[in-house]
């Protein structure tokens, strides 16, 4: 009995390495990995006179859903800077607040050399943001103009609340038009009402873009020109959405 239990053992050893050899093994497929090379191009000139105004708006739209589904391009900042340094054509001028929570160049993913951006608290329109932006449209090409506003904008509720405090008095004023523009809202006019500063917060945009036809007459022609469009947006600091405004 232990013969052939010994005996047993020995043959299924043996076995062991002929069954495997014999047995169709299945070949494991590497892995696939996706590289995503960073993006070193930057606009050139062709590229710059190539696009309509409605073609960079709906570019910075696009850009603004990869902002918010957290999906920003991938680029080789240092090569775009290397690229950029002999010269710029940027597609469009953006004309936002100071507020630290909008991030422009992220928010419509742009890179290096893609956008001129102004900033000031409460983004209105004064000698020295209208010059740039004559310089931005008039000289170095770009289409579109945006003026940026966003909820919540600290500058809009202090024009609303009457602030006084040395030069911020002052810049105030650029925006009170927008609160005479909305004395006729129906709801509580205070800055505890979201949806009243909001109001207020789009006036202002409205208020900005006439401005700039108002008082530059380059940029009026350019406009009436089909040449560049000016457009009011408004950001969500919860989202991160951007909404051109009519």
């Amino acid at each position: 009995m232990l013969y052939n239990n010994s005996f047993r053992y020995i043959l299924l050893i043996t076995a062991l390495p002929l069954f495997f050899a014999c047995t169709p093994q299945q070949e494991e497929e590497p892995s696939e990995i996706m590289e995503t090379e960073p993006v070193s191009d930057v606009m050139t000139k062709e590229d710059q006179e190539a696009l309509t105004p409605e073609e960079i708006i709906e570019r910075l739209k696009e850009g603004n859903e990869r902002y918010i589904n957290n999906e920003l391009t991938l680029r080789n900042y240092q090569e775009q800077v290397s690229k950029t340094s002999g010269g710029q054509y940027p597609e469009a001028v953006i004309i936002s607040c100071i507020d630290s929570r909008v991030p422009v160049e992220h928010v419509f993913d742009r890179g290096v050399g893609d956008i001129f951006v102004a900033r000031v608290a409460g983004n209105f329109v004064n000698e020295d943001i209208l010059g740039s932006t004559e310089f931005g449209t008039a000289v170095a090409g770009s289409k579109v103009v945006v003026v940026l506003g966003h909820e919540s904008c600290g500058a809009v509720k202090s024009a609303i609340d009457d602030v006084r405090l040395g030069n911020i008095t002052a810049m105030l004023s650029k925006i009170k038009p927008a609160v005479e523009m909305t004395d006729d809202y129906e709801g509580e006019m205070s800055t505890d009402n979201n949806d009243y500063v909001t109001e207020v917060v789009n006036n202002n945009v409205q208020h900005t873009i006439e401005q700039m036809r108002e008082r530059s007459s380059i940029l009026a022609d350019l406009e009436a020109n089909g040449e560049i469009v000016i457009a009011g947006a408004f950001y969500d600091l919860d989202t991160g959405k951007v909404t051109f405004l009519d």
